[in-house]
């Protein structure tokens, strides 16, 4: 039976990069993310129920999903919120149990889920949590460098996200991410040979 890693961190984390480092060692890897662009991607099965709940003012002139628009009223309204969370997040997990299946016969792979604390429905698809953690100061700045958003939108989202102690708390294990890429690559290495023996 496969032993799955739930794998998360705040924004500017490097959660993403740690995921590509597992994936240099062929580990399996289910980017929860992925699965959400694609379900809302041209002829995603998220679409309709969007439209339905949204309106058209979600949309470009094209018929595409205008995330920023959505971003944006998600952003501005809980009940928003609470209501695109309805839309997505079963057919994500659907997604996920179907991509683990496929992997049924790997000794462990990673899910990568930026709202894995938030969310026990896919918490309750893993065996542990990962938690990639730095200080405040440095999502900023990572953050800032990789998108180009300002420090309140970054500090909003850093808001909107499960509070730093809670992530750690809820972890089985963390890497601290505030050195080098070497570095992290080592963190992964040494944690690859202890989820092996897992």
């Amino acid at each position: 039976m496969t032993l799955w890693i739930g794998l998360t961190g705040g924004i500017g984390s490097g959660k993403s990069q740690t995921a590509a480092e597992f994936a240099k060692l062929s580990v399996p890897h289910i980017d929860a993310d992925a699965l959400s662009r694609s379900l809302s991607a041209e002829g995603g099965a998220a679409l309709p129920p969007i439209r339905a709940a949204f309106g058209d003012g979600v949309f470009d002139s094209q018929g595409r999903l205008d995330r920023a628009a959505l971003r944006d009223e998600v952003f501005r309204r809980p009940e928003s919120k609470k209501k695109l969370e309805d839309i997505m997040l079963p057919l994500i997990l659907a997604a996920v149990k179907t991509q683990q299946q496929a992997y049924s016969a790997a000794r462990y792979g990673i899910l990568d889920v930026p709202l894995l604390i938030e969310q026990p429905a896919f918490a309750a698809l893993t065996d542990r949590i990962l938690v990639v953690d730095v200080d405040e100061a440095t999502q900023i700045r990572r953050t800032a460098e990789r998108s180009g958003l300002g420090e309140g939108e970054i500090k909003r989202i850093i808001a909107a996200q499960s509070p730093r102690r809670r992530r750690l708390l809820a972890a089985d294990d963390v890497i601290a991410n505030c050195g080098t890429l070497a570095q992290l690559g080592e963190k992964v290495r040494r944690l690859h040979g202890f989820y092996r023996e897992l």
